[in-house]
């Protein structure tokens, strides 16, 4: 084997005034082993328990091999050292060896055969030992790399990442996905959209009417879920963040080819963790959060609540409600729970209350643009669908349509350029509440027009109360337009209409 093969790379380690050599971690015989195997029986590539690929292997020329042995099963054809011997007739490293009587070499003794498995995992181990060295030897020189502006917290976040990476299995140098990949995913997600019967290929937000316009949240997508105070936007996120870790249990309860759920991380800037709990108890058990919180309740009332909290004992919904973080330390944070719970969808409330990495402190529109392009980033890398609640401009207030526009997004127009979906959630019955005339006196109304003001004005407040729109502004990969809620304040949950026809909810 040539010299750039066989020669271990190695660490320079400085001791004192010593400089010594360490070798990476690395078995050659073990790849050699395990190429043999396959090469004897194709099969054993079928059975691995490990993703092992040709980034892998320490052996360059091993990787060659490996790369081309998967490459021709993928073609249906049965790879022997005959079969490859055409491929690697001009390899300069191979012919150091002997030629391609090295591929016959491979598969001399036989002995990979005995343990092809326990072979590939410590290939695949190896490979991933050699990756911490990498992120240590990157951290302690960017640590030791003072010529820049000192930033401790970046490093930190930035070694995080890698670490996950590691932790993920990725390795140095990821290459683009090939469309064939690209194309089976999307197969894969059409397929679980016809079997979903309801038009489904991404995690369920639990509403029906929202996942027929949507087709439900899917991986790498973020979506900015945006209103006035007092529209109920945490109030919809919760439910979302309930309904679709509640599927996931369901699953792991009942099974199914497809899991439209998955454990659910809420990074709650604004409310305390137990506030959200009682949201989300006053939901299930269906008594008003003011009764939770005074503690009027009937024996009745109690015992509803007690089996509401054993069934939601199990959940997998995991809430943070540290205050003032960073997107760094989000980003951080988010990939802990990944790798601890696997979860599968992010909900943040809300992305104003997030900080930027402190450069752009000065100006809070590129605060912003850093907040929602690493909120983006984070979907990407964790591959799960990020739902970010914002707050809008009090430019709604002046007009005399309510009705929110993506130009109402506050501060940032980086808000709706990164965002994958905006909706934005609109209640008339909150603005027709605030234009109340004034009701009967001790004495009946003032006046005849008074009392048929107040007709009209009680007549229109039946039709529009618990009547809620979520306003679908931005859809990337679908239709904008309207989608009808139900909303139950006393309990502040978001329900679907049992309707067809929207004509009278408002849609002109």
């Amino acid at each position: 084997m040539p010299d750039e093969d066989l020669l271990i790379r190695s660490e320079p380690k400085t001791t004192g005034a010593e400089v010594q050599t360490r070798a990476l971690p690395a078995n050659l015989e073990a790849e050699a082993a395990f190429l043999g195997a396959a090469l004897i029986d194709n099969r054993v590539l079928e059975e691995l328990t490990v993703p092992l690929c040709a980034d892998h292997f320490f052996v360059p020329l091993h990787a060659r091999i490996f790369d081309r042995i998967t490459r021709l099963i993928d073609r249906q054809m049965v790879v022997t050292p005959v079969t490859l011997k055409p491929y690697f007739e001009s390899d300069e490293a191979l012919r150091d060896l002997g030629g391609t009587a090295y591929l016959a070499q491979l598969t001399a003794d036989g002995q990979g055969l005995l343990a092809p498995r326990e072979l590939a995992q410590q290939v695949y181990d190896l490979a991933l030992l050699r990756e911490l060295v990498s992120v240590g030897r990157n951290l302690v020189e960017g640590a030791l790399d003072t010529s820049d502006d000192v930033a401790p917290m970046e490093r930190i976040a930035q070694a995080e990442a890698d670490l996950f990476k590691v932790a993920e299995g990725a390795t140095t140098g990821s290459e683009a996905s090939s469309f064939r990949d690209a194309a089976l995913t999307a197969i894969k997600m059409a397929e679980a959209a016809m079997n979903s019967g309801g038009g489904l290929s991404g995690k369920t937000t639990g509403l029906a009417s929202i996942d027929q316009k949507t087709a439900g949240l899917h991986n790498s997508d973020l979506v900015i879920l945006a209103g006035r105070p007092g529209m109920g936007k945490t109030s919809l996120a919760t439910n979302i963040a309930f309904n679709c870790a509640e599927a996931h249990l369901e699953w792991q309860r009942d099974g199914g080819e497809f899991n439209y759920g998955a454990p659910v991380a809420f990074f709650s800037l604004e409310m305390s963790a137990d506030q959200l709990a009682t949201r989300i108890l006053a939901e299930q058990a269906e008594i008003p959060s003011e009764t939770l919180r005074t503690g009027r309740m009937s024996r009745e009332d109690f015992q509803q609540l007690s089996r509401a909290s054993q069934r939601l004992a199990e959940l997998p919904l995991y809430i943070d409600d540290t205050p003032a973080l960073t997107i760094a330390a989000l980003r951080t944070r988010a990939r802990r729970l990944k790798r601890r719970h696997d979860i599968g969808l992010i909900v943040v409330d809300y992305l104003q209350l997030l900080q930027g990495s402190g450069r752009a402190n000065d100006n809070r529109v590129n605060e912003i643009s850093e907040i929602s392009r690493g909120l983006k980033t984070l979907a990407k890398e964790l591959q799960v669908p990020v739902i970010a609640l914002s707050q809008l401009s009090r430019a709604v207030e002046q007009r005399e349509d309510k009705r929110p526009m993506l130009s109402d997004l506050r501060e940032s127009g980086s808000i709706e350029q990164d965002a994958d979906m905006v909706w934005f959630i609109f209640r008339g019955d909150y603005y027709h509440l605030a234009a109340k005339p004034d009701g009967p006196g001790p004495d009946g109304f003032s006046s005849a027009e008074a009392e048929a003001k107040y007709a009209d004005w009680e007549a229109k407040h039946q039709d529009l109360v618990g009547r809620a729109t979520l306003i679908v502004s931005k859809q990337r990969h679908g239709s904008t337009g309207n989608v009808p809620l139900h909303f139950q304040s006393e309990i502040t949950k978001f329900t679907s209409p049992n309707m067809k026809d929207y004509s009278d909810w408002g849609y002109d």
